[in-house]
Parts: C-alpha cells; sequence; structure tokens
C-alpha cells in the first residue's frame, strides 16, 4: 500500500495524525485555490479550513479509481469556496450585462502573469468579480457554470467579467506605465 493510501485508510478510521498528513501535504495547493477567491487570510483559511472539515468527514467516499486524491479534494474545496462566495454576494449590488460579451472580455488577462503577480491584481477586485474572473479565467469554467455554481443570471456574470477585465487592464497599463517612467 502506498504512504497515499494509508493516509487515506487512517482518515477513514479518524486518526487524527492521517488527517494531520492529508492536511499538511496538501495544503499549499489547496490554500492557493481559496487565495484566487479571496484576499482576507482569514477568510482563506476559513474556505481551506471548511473544505478540509468535508473531506474529512466524506473520506470514505472517496474513490481512487474514479479519481486522483488531489482532484477530489480540490473540488470539495472549491465547492466549499464558491458556497462561502454566494453567502457573501448578497450584501454586493451589481449590474447585469444584458449584450454578447465582446472579444476583449473573453481574452484572458492574465496569460503571461506569473502566479504571485495574479494574486495581486486579483486582490484589487470586488469580492465576487474576483471569484468570477478566478472561475472564468484561471479554472476555465463557463459563465453558464459560473452562473449556475453561484445562483446568479449569466448576463449578470458577463457584467462581472467585464469590470474585472476593466479594472485588471487598467492596473496593467498604470503598472507598465510606472515601469516606464522609472527608466
Amino acid at each position: 500500500m502506498t504512504d497515499q493510501a494509508l493516509i487515506v485508510e487512517g482518515c477513514k478510521q479518524n486518526s487524527r495524525k492521517s488527517q494531520e498528513k492529508l492536511y499538511m501535504q496538501y495544503y499549499p495547493a489547496l490554500y492557493a485555490l481559496c487565495r484566487r477567491f479571496f484576499d482576507d487570510e482569514q477568510e482563506v483559511i476559513s474556505a481551506l479550513n471548511n473544505g478540509m472539515l468535508r473531506i474529512f468527514k466524506n473520506i470514505a467516499m472517496f474513490d481512487a479509481k474514479k479519481s486522483a486524491l488531489l482532484t477530489w479534494m480540490y473540488t470539495i474545496v472549491r465547492n466549499e469556496t464558491l458556497t462561502m462566495v454566494r453567502n457573501k454576494k448578497s450584501t454586493i449590488v451589481t449590474e447585469e450585462l444584458t449584450s454578447d460579451l465582446s472579444v476583449d472580455v473573453m481574452s484572458n488577462p492574465f496569460m503571461k502573469k506569473e502566479e504571485e503577480e495574479i494574486y495581486v491584481y486579483l486582490g484589487k477586485l470586488s469580492h465576487t468579480t474576483r471569484a468570477i474572473c478566478s472561475l472564468f479565467y484561471i479554472e476555465g469554467y463557463s459563465i453558464r457554470e459560473i452562473a449556475a455554481s453561484l445562483e446568479m443570471k449569466e448576463g449578470t456574470v458577463k457584467w462581472h467579467l467585464s469590470e474585472g477585465r476593466k479594472k485588471i487592464q487598467s492596473l496593467f497599463k498604470n503598472n507598465s506605465d510606472r515601469i516606464a517612467n522609472a527608466g
């Protein structure tokens, strides 16, 4: 039996040591996932810990024949994160974009950016816009899938993508201007 399989078996037996090993082994990847959605460290940790709690409660359902452990865990933590985003969105007023998306919004503004740089730019967006841009540009979800996940209209998702794109382009331009003026 592999180390991973032993850890999973230990988690199924509710072994705290196994749970700690699993948590620590996958912490970096799952933390990075949650950080895409939240700027506040407390929210990142809450999302991660909520997801891990759900993983530990449902570890008996994990089937290594159906998916890799990281894929299974990633899905659970992402879903917990989306639940937090959904619960938070009720406090944010948004508009709905009724026209089709322009090519501008569909192109990925993060294509040539480093991971740390992406977090900086995402951190400048509002909570819901950040989550939607992360799902669309980084995770590769469709507008329809995002709307269903966050329980909002597709037009609202399009509006957030449009607003996020405008803000990110403005940040890119300001950053480029600062670099040009410094040199």
